[in-house]
C-alpha cells in the first residue's frame, strides 16, 4: 500500500522504493511545497532504514549515482548489519545517540516506552555527541548529492535530520510532521516481522509495552522541538549555536534542496 503523499506535495513524480529497505526514500518526497510556493528538488539527498539489499536493490541504489553513504549507527548496530559496497561513493560514519537498548530491555510499561522515546529525541538537543553528528552529517550533505543518510529503522536519527533538512529548506511544519509520520507506513511490514519475533520471545502482550519504541510518533518530534526552544530559543539557533553550521552551510543545503545549487 503506498502511503497518502502529505500536504504541500505534488502527486506526479515517481518515487523510487527499494523492497529490502521499505523505509528508504527521497528527503524532498514527490517535491514538497515551500512555504513560499516553491517545489523542492529530488534525487538531492536520499533517506534509508538499515541496507540490507537484495541484488536488484543493490542495482537501484547503484544507479542513483551516490557520492556519499552516511550511517549514523553504533559499532554494535554495524556489526549487525554492515553496509553494502556502493561503488562510486564514499562511506562515512557519524555515530548519533540511537535507542539505549539496554533500556529498552528493561522497560515494564508503555508509557515508560513513550518516556524512554521522548528521551531519545530530547538527546538530539542536549547531547553533546549527537550534535556533533548531527552538525557533521550536514555539513557533508552540503558538499552535494547525490547522498544517502541512514540509520537502522530510518524513524529517529535519520527522521530527525530528514526533519532539519525540510525545515532549511522552507518546508512548512505540518508537512515536515506528515513526511516523519510516512515510517509507519511504509515500514509496516519490518515493523510487523519485527512484532512477531518479540511476541514469540516475550509473549503477545508484550508487543503492546514495545511498539512505542518501534514507530515515529509526532509526541516525539515535538519532544526536540520543546527542547530546542528550551535550550536554543529556535531551530536557526539549534543549527548554528547546537549544530555549528555557519549560514554558508545552512545556505547551501536550502539551495540544493531548492535547485538554486549544485
Amino acid at each position: 500500500m503506498v502511503p497518502e503523499v502529505p500536504p504541500g506535495a505534488s502527486a506526479g513524480n515517481e518515487i523510487l522504493r527499494l523492497a529490502s529497505a521499505d523505509n528508504f526514500r527521497d528527503v524532498a518526497g514527490p517535491g514538497y511545497a515551500t512555504a513560499d510556493g516553491s517545489a523542492l528538488r529530488t534525487g538531492v539527498f536520499f533517506r534509508s532504514n538499515d541496507l540490507r539489499l537484495t541484488d536488484a536493490d543493490h542495482g537501484l541504489v547503484q544507479g542513483l549515482g551516490l557520492r556519499t553513504v552516511i550511517d549514523l549507527r553504533s559499532d554494535l548496530e554495524i556489526a549487525a548489519h554492515p553496509d553494502p559496497e556502493v561503488p562510486g561513493a564514499t562511506p562515512l560514519r557519524f555515530d548519533a545517540s540511537g535507542i539505549p537498548m539496554e533500556q529498552v530491555a528493561q522497560l515494564a510499561s508503555r508509557d515508560a516506552a513513550v518516556a524512554l522515546m521522548q528521551d531519545v529525541y530530547r538527546s538530539f538537543v542536549t547531547h553533546q555527541r549527537s550534535r556533533s553528528a548531527f552538525g557533521a552529517v550536514l555539513t557533508r550533505l552540503a558538499d552535494g548529492g547525490p547522498q544517502l543518510f541512514h540509520c537502522t529503522a530510518g524513524k529517529d536519527r535519520t527522521g530527525w535530520v530528514a526533519a532539519l533538512l525540510l525545515h532549511i529548506a522552507g518546508v512548512d511544519d505540518p508537512t515536515i510532521e506528515s513526511d516523519y509520520l510516512l515510517t509507519n507506513a511504509y515500514a509496516a511490514a519490518s515493523r510487523a516481522r519485527t512484532e512477531a519475533e518479540i511476541a514469540r520471545g516475550l509473549g503477545q502482550e508484550a508487543v503492546a509495552v514495545f511498539e512505542p519504541v518501534l514507530v515515529a510518533d509526532t509526541e516525539y518530534l515535538h519532544a526536540a522541538s520543546t527542547a530546542v526552544e528550551k535550550e536554543y530559543g529556535d531551530r536557526a539557533s539549534y543549527l548554528r549555536d547546537g549544530l555549528g553550521l555557519d549560514d554558508s552551510v545552512v545556505g547551501r543545503l536550502r539551495g540544493l534542496l531548492r535547485g538554486e545549487a549544485r
